[in-house]
């Protein structure tokens, strides 16, 4: 029998294959009909959320009006992601609780900060230095404690600063001048910046101000000592923080020198971890300056309630984790020891060793990373393409205002021309500005927060003015921060959806530029203003540039906020873009009950 096999014949196979080809034709155009129609869809939504805003065209932002109640007199110095209440949510290990922790959505307050009963307009700088009023800063607790060294005293209606504290009883300029016969680079323009970890009343900084050094002055909040409040209060930059677990808020090599007096931070311990934050924000060639324990323990020993052998080991522990960092003993007298940090990348090479402590680095940690990154128990190694930033090589000050920083070619878009041409632009609008507030220059105004700057150019073209610029950069903007730093300006890094690490009322002029337009769709309008209120001193200014679309709204929230503002043209006379000029209400609480 025989077996066949049946096979199609081979010409249907043809009109099969053209159904097949057909089909999928069909079914990519109509897929491609439908994916297009999405496209367009999508694109127009995000157009209109993105692009409106800035178009002339587009019908301007209207909320509703509301008034916003008073906070009961309990949160007249209340700072919201800093706040002693909320402490015993967090642990005490290396004071993490101290520590940024902001409330989530819904414990945030909307409420008018009020001032202390009594408040008055601060006393103008440079008086200010010296003295402010009692009423403003209520702290009985400081005086008592801190009275004998001289930080400040109580006297009548006002705090006096003596310009005293723990490690320079003869006042803190014979203790600057001490330091400057060590360091001849903070007589010439080389050092700038500078930021002092623990400090007090900001005497120091305070002092560095009339010898061209303009310093951040750090420390916690803490439930009696208001150092910060006091520091601002004076006229004195200064901005709540701690180091414990997470990085500050700075970029790396951002300061030309860095001062502990006495403050009480365990250098030594958990690895050297602190230590080498320090080495972090300092810029190649930098100064760390130590006064107080272990340095000259052999005369200061019995006051340390400890022995000669415990800070002599103190001592010999903190030089060698500063040598393996590559820093080197720069000078040594009396109270004050000076380290410097490596000014190039050779001394780094031993970090690669098997067995070496501290590691270096890798390269998954951005060195400039620090909103909310932990610290890492690693030497951040500057980078080898930075070669001009290093203290032996960046223009001295006043010259290295105008000079291009060699870090803006990290930005994206970044040039010396593009520098050039921000520098010009804000000469203009700055000199526009005081057009529209003569205070601006006087003596009116002297804590300035410019609080979404690229390169510092606002702060760069009011220099000459007795005034100081915080200059903020939002943690999701470019990493512009860097530029700042290099141009002798101070600044932070800071996500304008939560509560900026200062106290109230501390503030006499905010400006912002366009920040709505850049955040609003991640941050809330109402909140951000709130915010703006709690920080802004009680007659204080802000001038807020942005887009005609959100200009009605912003004026509707500041209404309900008792502040006023009136609506102006930019220099260029743009229908897109305006100018609120407005000014806070000075109002005593009417002890309204928490809200």
């Amino acid at each position: 029998m025989e077996n066949r096999v049946s096979h199609p014949d081979k010409n249907s196979r043809v009109p099969l294959a053209m159904m097949f080809v057909v089909l999928c034709g069909l079914s990519f155009y109509l897929g491609g009909i439908f994916c297009s129609e999405k496209d367009k869809i999508e694109t127009t939504d995000v157009a209109e959320v993105v692009s409106s805003p800035r178009e002339s065209s587009a019908a301007p932002l209207q909320i509703k009006s509301t008034a916003f109640p008073e906070c009961s007199s309990d949160y007249q110095d209340y700072t919201p992601c800093t706040d002693p209440r909320r402490w015993k949510r967090y642990g005490n290990h290396r004071l993490t609780f101290m520590e940024r922790h902001c409330p989530p959505v819904f414990e945030r307050k909307e409420c008018l900060v009020p001032p202390p009963e009594g408040y008055k307009p601060p006393i103008t700088w440079p008086k200010s230095r010296d003295q402010c009023w009692y009423r403003n800063v209520p702290y009985d607790w400081i005086d008592k404690q801190k009275s004998n060294q001289h930080w400040l005293r109580k006297e009548g209606e006002k705090f006096l600063f003596p310009g005293g504290g723990t490690m320079f009883p003869r006042g803190v300029g014979a203790y600057v001048d001490l330091m400057q016969d060590l360091i001849p680079e903070m007589k010439d323009g080389t050092i700038r910046s500078a930021i002092d970890t623990g400090c007090g009343v900001a005497s120091w900084g305070g002092d560095l101000l009339d010898r061209g050094i303009l310093t951040v002055s750090l420390a916690p909040r803490d439930n009696h000592e208001a150092q910060v409040q006091f520091a601002l209060e004076r006229g004195i930059p200064a901005i709540l923080g701690i180091i414990s677990t997470q990085r500050l808020p700075f970029p790396s090599n951002a300061f030309d020198m860095a001062h502990c007096s006495r403050c009480l931070i365990p250098w030594t311990e958990f690895g050297g971890i602190y230590l080498l934050e320090v080495h972090r924000i300092l810029r190649p060639g930098g100064f760390w300056v130590l006064s107080g324990p272990p340095v000259n323990y052999e005369n200061r020993w019995r006051g340390w309630n400890t022995t000669v052998e415990e800070q002599k080991s103190d001592y010999e522990k903190l030089q060698e984790l500063l040598t393996s960092m590559c820093f080197k003993l720069y000078d040594k007298k009396d109270d004050i020891a000076v380290w410097q940090k490596a000014s190039d990348n050779s001394c780094y090479s031993k970090l690669t060793y098997p067995d070496a402590y501290p590691p270096k680095c890798d390269d998954s940690l951005e060195p400039d990373s620090a909103w909310y990154t932990p610290l890492r128990p690693c030497v951040v190694v500057p980078s080898p393409r930075i070669k001009k930033s290093a203290m032996e090589s960046i223009p001295k000050w006043p010259e290295r205002l105008h000079a291009t920083p060699e870090r803006i070619l990290d930005v994206h878009g970044g040039s010396a021309s593009a520098f050039k041409h921000d520098d010009s632009k804000w000469k203009i609008r700055a000199k526009h500005y005081k057009k529209l507030l003569p205070a601006l220059g006087s003596d009116k105004i002297r804590n300035v927060m410019d609080m979404n700057t690229v390169y510092g150019g606002f702060a760069a073209a009011v220099i000459d003015d007795p005034l100081w610029v915080m200059n903020v950069v939002s943690s999701y903007a470019a990493n512009t921060l860097p530029v700042v730093f290099d141009r002798g300006l101070i600044g932070t890094f800071h996500d304008w959806c939560e509560a900026f690490s200062t106290y109230p009322r501390t503030y006499d002029l905010l400006h912002l530029d366009g920040l709505f337009t850049a955040e609003s769709h991640r941050c809330d309008m109402k909140y951000v203003l709130l915010e703006m209120d709690r920080i802004l001193r009680p007659a204080g200014y802000a001038i807020i540039r942005e887009s005609s679309y959100f200009a009605d709204a912003i004026s509707t929230i500041a209404r309900g906020m008792r502040w006023s503002c009136r609506r102006e043209d930019t220099e260029y006379g743009a229908e897109k873009e305006k100018v609120l000029i407005c000014q806070k209400k000075l109002w005593h609480s009417s002890n309204q009950s928490s809200r």
